[in-house]
């Protein structure tokens, strides 16, 4: 006989057999351990449960995991962790053991030769996070553009700062921002103003970049986002190469909402940022919008 209640929501009722189960996690990370001791490097694929009516209160690695993460880098062997998801993770228990993590997504049926590519080198990463990675879930939600808070600090005892920001993404080479320039430090109704940079591959491989343009209201009749993402464009580059990537802006794109709903574009000045990342905004400049 069952019995139960039915609250506000959804009712459930799971009959779990656990019979003849085996509780063996600990003999099967003792068996990876084992295996790893003999290899050369390590990759571990691990992955979370996401969906419909399927939201996690904790973000970290579920089903013992971060314990089989932990154990292989015991051993000293090279460890590379590939994530299988669709929203973000925290890692704080093992990040720093680990010498790299790649976020791989859903890949599709194809995904392992592509992952392949990437792990031996044949392809060289370009990607970039659309979304931001917490350092814990205490600090949720958190969004690059976010409106102005008016604190200092976040937290006492935590950085407000995230784990991976957005935008965010590394390569097996380097780049170099510089020589940021506007066409017009003035930008009127019906006209166009063009801000353009260079970027170097300064590293020993071909790589692409996505560079990106963000723009801040430095001050406004109403709260705006202190970093709004305006623009991207990707590039390849052979090592030693320069590109000028050129960004229009319009007064479209410094529009906002007034308090009845209307978008306009309200006169003065705004802080224009090209880099790879919206925590790596390394080139600025000045526009000033007229009516």
């Amino acid at each position: 006989m069952i019995e139960f209640t039915e609250p506000a929501g959804n009712a459930t009722v799971r009959l779990i057999w656990d019979a003849g189960m085996k509780d063996d996690w600990q003999q099967k990370i003792d068996a990876a351990v084992a295996a790893a001791r003999s290899a050369e490097s390590v990759v571990v694929v691990a992955g979370i449960r996401e969906g419909e009516f399927q939201d996690r209160a904790y973000l970290n690695l579920q089903w013992h995991q971060e314990e089989l993460i932990l154990a292989l880098a015991n051993t000293g062997k090279p460890v590379n962790v590939l994530l299988v998801g669709g929203s973000a993770i925290v890692m704080d228990k093992w990040l720093d053991k680990v010498n790299s993590v790649t976020m791989i997504w859903y890949p599709g049926e194809t995904g392992g030769n592509a992952v392949a590519d990437m792990l031996i080198g044949t392809v060289n990463p370009s990607g970039k996070l659309p979304i931001t990675f917490p350092v814990d879930e205490s600090q949720l939600p958190l969004v690059y553009n976010h409106k102005p808070t008016g604190r200092g600090d976040d937290y006492h005892n935590l950085s407000g700062l995230p784990l991976f920001p957005f935008g965010y993404g590394l390569s097996y080479t380097s780049f170099l921002y510089s020589d940021i320039k506007l066409s017009s430090a003035i930008l009127k109704t019906g006209n166009e103003a063009v801000v353009s940079c260079l970027v170097k591959n300064t590293g020993t491989r071909k790589g692409s970049e996505v560079v990106q343009l963000y723009v801040r209201d430095e001050l406004a009749s109403v709260a705006r986002p202190v970093l709004e993402l305006k623009g991207f464009l990707k590039i390849a580059l052979e090592p030693g190469e320069v590109k000028k990537v050129s960004f229009t802006i319009t007064p479209e794109m410094l529009s906002m909402f007034d308090e009845q709903g209307k978008r306009f574009t309200e006169p003065g000045m705004f802080r224009i940022m090209i880099g790879s990342s919206s925590r790596e905004l390394l080139l600025k400049t000045d526009l000033e919008f007229q009516q």
